[in-house]
């Protein structure tokens, strides 16, 4: 399927690694011109190099931001071109006590999680309203509903977005512009990768049984019963993200291999 995204320029916040930059390679095999986002310039410079080698004939830039420094956020605001597509996929998270977690640490995660898409799409969404086309997407969690009690912090934030996504989706209404959310399960990004590894040299096993044991004793409720591959989840942000999607507004779309179960 052609998705008609020859011409659209991308922005992916938080793209240099696991589901970002999966989902900046789903993009620019669609023919768009993808803008690349990290907290460095050397994770930005690298990740666009790997790209390049991938796509040498495709446009790939980046813009290296700290969404928890209001000044380079507004340095981002001021030099990024005008956006098609705007994919809000940064985020940052801790494991620890509830007890122990401290305030500042609440404030951190809420600031980059879902700040940076409110900022973001602040100032994008009137160009595209004005232009009658143009997708917003927010990358939430799994743990927006199944919580861990040692991630309360982080699936407060992934809760959040849900209700800016559907909120914004609403200033929509009759325009060609569409706002949507993609909840992903537990997906095999390179940090679950090392976890994986971690887990199966400390407990003398394979990486295989490892995950087995994590589905048939955590997450139990997954009809899929594996870690989704981080192309999978690309997959179904770049269908959202592009025209073929036009009747997709104001949705929550699951890609958590059934794992909060129910009809919503």
């Amino acid at each position: 399927m052609d998705l008609e995204l020859k011409g659209k320029t991308v922005f992916i916040t938080g793209s240099t690694a696991g589901i970002g930059f999966a989902t900046a390679k789903a993009l620019l095999n669609e023919g768009a011109s993808v803008i690349l986002n990290g907290r460095t310039s050397a994770s930005v410079e690298a990740a666009i190099k790997r790209l390049e080698q991938m796509f040498p004939n495709e446009t790939i830039t980046g813009i290296a931001t700290d969404f928890s420094m209001l000044g380079e956020v507004s340095n981002l605001l001021e030099n990024l071109p005008i956006i098609d597509v705007l994919i809000n996929n940064v985020g940052v998270y801790s494991s620890g006590s509830f007890f122990e977690t401290e305030d500042a640490e609440w404030y951190r995660q809420f600031e980059v999680n879902v700040m940076s898409g409110v900022r973001l799409s602040k100032s994008m969404l009137p160009r595209m309203l004005a232009n009658d086309w143009g997708r917003i997407l927010f990358i939430s969690s799994e743990c927006a509903s199944l919580t861990p009690p040692d991630l309360i912090a982080y699936s407060m934030t992934k809760a959040a977005i849900l209700a800016v996504s559907r909120g914004l989706a609403q200033l929509t209404k009759g325009t060609n512009v569409t706002v949507n959310s993609v909840i992903p399960g537990s997906t095999l990004s390179e940090g679950a990768e090392q976890f994986l590894e971690d887990a199966a040299q400390k407990e003398q096993k394979t990486k295989d049984e490892i995950e087995n044991a994590f589905f048939t004793e955590v997450r139990t409720s997954s009809l899929l019963q594996r870690f989704a591959k981080v192309e999978e989840v690309a997959d179904t942000i770049a269908y959202i993200a592009s025209p073929r999607s036009s009747a997709t507004n104001g949705a929550a779309i699951k890609v958590d291999g059934g794992s909060s179960g129910g009809l919503f």
